[in-house]
């Protein structure tokens, strides 16, 4: 993959299938809308076999699986198509189980000693998690000057009314987000709700 991760879209959506006949219209409702990036969290037990749907059906979107947190997890995302890989935090068999796939992935951190010693490992781009729970837009505005390499795509406690300060710094990429697929437009699938939602997302850069 040429570009990276955090230069893709503004807003990478989260997205959590319960149900999977709905995840190939959730694939092409945020591609329509302009979003052809999806991060698919490893939190239900028809995750993974989303994953592979997506990736056969939508091939003009980029798949990711996220809430990566074993080692066995990379192997099971990257068989089942991913392209991409996000864990909430990184331990040294986590990080090279990601890194073992061969597909770009992104560790969590959310301490100033979590940063150093991925920069250490490698890494310049990583998930900043829990964003607003762990210091927010101000925590990362803090360690640019000190820690100016590592880039980040905050995720967790983002939204509309928040998203925008976390783009207009400058060591961060991207946000991860919820709001473009809601559960309650999901349950009713509601598919232009969501190309709607993602289509706004253009509108939220242009104000930063």
């Amino acid at each position: 993959m040429t570009a990276s991760l955090l230069d893709r879209v503004p807003v990478i959506p989260v997205v959590v299938i319960e149900n999977l006949d709905h995840a190939v219209p959730i694939a092409r409702a945020l591609v329509a809308g302009g979003v052809p990036v999806i991060e698919l969290t490893l939190r239900t037990p028809v995750a993974l076999d989303a994953i592979e749907r997506i990736a056969a059906e939508v091939p003009e979107i980029l798949v990711g699986a996220g809430t990566i947190v074993t080692p066995g997890q990379a192997k099971q995302a990257a068989d089942a198509g991913a392209q991409f890989l996000v864990s909430p935090g990184c331990t040294a068999s986590l990080t090279k189980a990601m890194r073992d796939t061969g597909l770009p992935h992104l560790p969590g951190a959310a301490t100033v000693s979590e940063v150093l010693t991925l920069l250490e490992a490698g890494y310049t781009e990583l998930k900043f998690f829990p964003a607003e729970a762990s210091g927010g837009a101000n925590f990362l505005k803090s360690i640019h000057s000190p820690i100016p390499a590592a880039r980040f795509c905050p995720t967790g406690g983002i939204s509309t009314a928040n998203a925008s300060t976390y783009l207009a710094l400058p060591n961060v990429g991207c946000v991860g987000g919820s709001w473009l697929t809601p559960a309650a437009a999901v349950a009713e699938q509601d598919w232009d709700a969501i190309v709607a939602l993602a289509a706004a997302t253009a509108e939220l850069v242009r104000s930063t």
